[in-house]
């Protein structure tokens, strides 16, 4: 049987230490950036050039680290304040969608650092001061009845300022539109104002057309009146004419004439004859 010298015993474990060592400097010499990120290589603490994008990249073992950025949509709510243009306290939340734009996170890394450091350093002050810019265009009433122009002002300015750091805004919304009491209370009082001024106009349009209904009912009637009048004065005109004929035949002693008689109604009544001396006895 062969004996293992002291040397050989040694050597099992350098070489086991070796490829661990080898095996570790290979796997750090080596990066994945996974899609929706964006990294920035760093070698001896010192921000390198150029964005790693999605896929498989190098750097240099031990003396190099990459700090990994989320590209994808972000959303954070921001709150803002500002004045209107009639001095009006008006008050904002505002719900932020952005994205990193991947080919700037190495600027983002050398001068803001961190998410958070975004958010807290450069979004919610230029939120703020873009909320005044569209307040202080408009009355704190036009803000309420032109809340859309309002929003779009404020996404406009928004956009300007927040491009020059890499911030792309993808949309915005107003999750939240506050005003002073006072001003709460004279809106509500100029509503209630509003409202009894439309129903007094109501009310002297039901009147009018009241009014102008019993003119026509009085129209109606006087020309019904009119109409029956007429018909009466006819009808006393062909009474006179026979009374004549009667006493015309008393005093000729002829024989009496047969008279034809319509009814009052014409479109009902039926003529019929009869001697004028029956009715004169």
């Amino acid at each position: 049987m062969r004996n293992v010298t002291p040397k050989e015993n040694f050597s099992l474990p350098a070489i086991g230490i070796a490829v661990a060592l080898l095996f570790g400097l290979i796997l750090n010499a080596f990066v994945i950036i996974n899609p929706g990120q964006a990294g920035v290589l760093s070698v001896l603490g010192k921000a390198q050039d150029g964005a790693l994008l999605e896929g498989f990249h190098f750097k240099p073992p031990f003396v190099a680290n990459v700090d990994v950025y989320d590209v994808t949509v972000q959303k954070f709510e921001v709150p803002a304040q500002s004045s209107t243009k009639d001095l009006q306290d008006l008050s904002a939340r505002f719900a932020i969608n952005f994205r990193l734009d991947p080919v700037e996170v190495v600027e983002i890394r050398r001068t803001q650092g961190t998410l958070q450091n975004i958010v807290s350093k450069i979004i919610a002050p230029q939120t703020q001061e873009s909320f005044k810019i569209a307040a202080a265009r408009r009355t704190v009433e036009e803000a309420i009845t032109k809340r859309t122009e309002l929003k779009s002002d404020f996404d406009t300015a928004l956009d300007a300022r927040l491009e020059k750091y890499g911030i792309i805004v993808l949309d915005t919304s107003v999750v939240d539109l506050n005003f002073s009491d006072e001003f709460s209370k004279a809106v509500e009082e100029k509503q209630i104002a509003e409202q009894r001024a439309q129903r007094a106009i109501y009310v002297a349009q039901e009147a009018e057309q009241q009014a102008q209904a019993d003119v026509n009912r009085a129209k109606g009637k006087a020309e019904a009146q009119r109409l029956l009048a007429e018909t009466l004065k006819a009808q006393g005109g062909e009474l006179v004419l026979e009374k004549e004929a009667i006493e015309a035949w008393r005093e000729g002693g002829a024989q009496m004439p047969r008279v034809l008689v319509m009814g009052g109604d014409q479109k009902s009544s039926v003529p019929f004859l009869f001697n004028l001396g029956d009715v004169a006895e």
